[in-house]
């Protein structure tokens, strides 16, 4: 009982010591989890408050990894930190390896800088890691403070994940970066430049901005973006490094339709790299398998036996589905999905009010469900789903690829059914490529 008081006044002393707008976020109630930290206050140390949600499995015995969903520099971007891992897309992948799933959300103010967190050297590293140790006690899973790393960035989360697999090569999976990467030369008033270890060349990484980041659009206001990536791409595979390029045709710094890409690769990555033993090395990827493109538009991906031309400045790909994907998602983002998602399960029914479980598609995540009524056909629901930056979704998505609060309940109400009178009921989950579960 004492030490359940102890943890009770923690969790609310923290409640009451956030402010606008980083006090408002959903219930971290199992499987989920949450700790946070204060600003360190020292030199070296994090200068801003930081919340890490994590969520685990129900039915995992053993973690394998934890899948780091990070986000971008700002206030909105920071804020969108806090519903990271109730993403069901984002669960699917981490519940399919085994993985927990955590989404950090550094308490950075409005018009703050965000070197201050996303360059892991200035504490942001020392208290993930510190968080992974916490969060092990409290989920029960004391693997996790060790398991290996797959890290998603977005802008300053880019910076931070790149930054990531530069210090710990032996502990990243993979690493995704959109619109931003770590410098490898010292900027003034920076750290140390990074080192481009053997180890690190080792690590996959994949470098996506929008072409209206500098690509094809100089004027826009990201234009910047990509003469950054393009020096730590040319940088990374001047030294062999596992590294690509994937440029969205329809964007700038938003993430659109990135994820469809993302998690298929980083999906790849894990299958090929995750020791079937927690504690063990991660495996190396296999040249064998692996594609190669020229960098720039239009380019055809060979395997990489017969890529003939500069491999230096050459997009190196996983294997040959992500290959196919790679071209697709840079023609239009509409990487393709022949697969439906899993079956919806658990409904239940109290009145005229519908619950249920599901779990989203690795592929194509979750767009909308079908409700039937006594065979025939209730409602879509949402209506459609919705996503201001690419395909709809059921959640919604932020600007940063995280879910809206308040988060999009798994609950219908069936306003035309007759009082007094039993039905049946059945639902169908559908995907965002538009295939129907059965």
């Amino acid at each position: 009982m004492r030490r359940f008081l102890v943890l009770l006044f923690s969790f609310v002393g923290a409640v009451l010591a956030q402010k606008p707008p980083y006090d408002v976020f959903p219930p971290a109630d199992r499987p989920y989890y949450r700790v946070r930290h204060e600003a360190a206050g020292v030199p070296r140390g994090l200068a801003y408050a930081a919340n890490f949600t994590l969520w685990v499995p129900p039915e995992v015995g053993s973690l394998r990894g934890v899948i780091v969903h990070q986000h971008g520099c700002g206030e909105g971007s920071c804020k969108s930190g806090l519903t990271g891992a109730y993403d069901l897309h984002w669960q699917a992948l981490a519940r399919k390896h085994r993985c927990a799933l955590l989404s950090p959300a550094y308490e950075q103010p409005d018009n703050a800088d965000c070197q201050l967190w996303c360059d892991p050297r200035r504490g942001s590293d020392a208290a993930f890691q510190k968080a992974l140790s916490e969060l092990a006690g409290q989920c029960g899973h004391p693997e996790l403070a060790s398991v290996p790393w797959a890290l998603w960035g977005h802008s300053g989360g880019g910076h931070w994940a790149g930054g990531m697999a530069l210090l710990h090569p032996d502990r990243v999976v993979a690493a995704w970066l959109r619109s931003g990467v770590p410098p490898l030369t010292r900027a003034e008033g920076q750290p140390e430049s990074y080192i481009i270890s053997k180890a690190a060349v080792q690590v996959p990484l994949m470098c996506n901005l929008g072409t209206k980041e500098g690509v094809t659009d100089q004027t826009n206001r990201f234009a910047g973006v990509w003469p950054g990536v393009e020096r730590f791409f040319v940088g990374m595979r001047s030294q062999g490094a596992l590294i690509g390029v994937a440029v969205d045709p329809l964007t700038s710094h938003e993430c659109g339709n990135q994820r469809y890409l993302a998690i298929p690769w980083l999906d790849a990555c894990l299958t090929a790299r995750l020791p079937a033993r927690t504690g063990a090395p991660l495996r190396p990827m296999r040249d064998s398998v692996a594609w190669l493109a020229s960098l720039g538009p239009n380019a055809i991906p060979v395997p990489a036996a017969r890529f003939t031309g500069i491999k230096e400045r050459s997009v190196w790909l996983p294997d040959q589905a992500i290959a196919r994907a790679w071209v697709q998602y840079s023609m239009n983002t509409a990487v393709t999905d022949p697969t439906p998602p899993p079956a919806p399960k658990k409904l239940q029914t109290i009145g005229n009010e519908l619950t249920w479980e599901a779990e989203a598609d690795v592929e194509s995540g979750l767009e909308r469900f079908v409700i039937e009524r006594d065979g025939r056909f209730l409602a879509n629901f949402p209506t459609q789903g919705r996503n201001p930056y690419g395909r709809p979704v059921f959640q919604n998505l932020q600007y940063s690829d995280t879910p809206p609060q308040p988060l999009a309940p798994l609950r219908f109400t069936d306003t035309t059914a007759e009082p007094g009178k039993r039905h049946r009921y059945r639902v169908f989950s559908v995907n965002t490529a538009g295939l129907k579960s059965k």
